[in-house]
């Protein structure tokens, strides 16, 4: 027993390591959790709960939650979302992904040690490239939102029509962006075309990767 027990503390700690270990066990976790132990969404625009608790491996030097640990959770709530709604079963189907193309955050209050939340995700609309989701960190203790997040993720290999469709049976028209996602979204095109001016970059050809 002993001698078995060596090496696999061996690959555990390698594993831990060389890669983001708790992430990765925590995704697909999220993932099964919210197709197997939950009732599946119809309503595409519904918002959707993920419970959460700040850890001491969440805290930074001034002893809150790091900044970037409220993208990690995001992460954790938006594919528990999608999975529950069936957007990454209709991805899987139709041979498409989806990837982050742009983030923003705002951060109100701060979440302190062993502080309860919720993260309240929901799919704000799409467009021709791309969803719009947004993230709502909520303390458990007053109901005060603590931080706001909204992301863009790039459909690759389909539209998002085309996976909306393949979920609803039928076409249906993207809902309108609340005012200021649109600006956010102008923001991200304009910066867009600036970079590729200064790589020299074709349109184009840009769009293909």
């Amino acid at each position: 027993m002993l001698p078995l027990l060596v090496p696999l503390m061996g690959l555990a700690l390698a594993y831990f390591a060389l890669l983001d270990g708790w992430y990765l066990l925590r995704v697909p976790c999220a993932v099964l959790r919210a197709r197997l132990l939950r009732p599946r969404v119809r309503d595409l625009l519904a918002e959707q709960r993920y419970s959460g608790r700040v850890l001491p491996s969440d805290l930074d030097l001034l002893l809150h939650m790091n900044n970037a640990r409220y993208l990690r959770e995001a992460d954790m709530a938006r594919a528990a979302h999608l999975a529950r709604c069936g957007v990454l079963g209709a991805l899987r189907t139709l041979g498409a992904r989806a990837v982050m193309a742009a983030s923003c955050a705002r951060y109100r209050r701060s979440l302190r040690l062993l502080e309860p939340f919720e993260v309240r995700t929901r799919l704000l609309g799409w467009d021709d490239r791309a969803f719009y989701l947004e993230a709502r960190f909520v303390s458990r203790r007053d109901g005060f939102l603590c931080a706001l997040l909204r992301s863009r993720q790039h459909v690759l290999g389909a539209s998002p029509a085309r996976v909306v469709q393949h979920l609803c049976k039928r076409r249906v028209e993207p809902p309108e962006l609340p005012e200021d996602l649109q600006h956010w979204v102008a923001y991200n095109e304009a910066s867009s075309r600036l970079l590729r001016a200064e790589s020299g970059l074709q349109e184009d050809v840009v769009k293909d990767q």
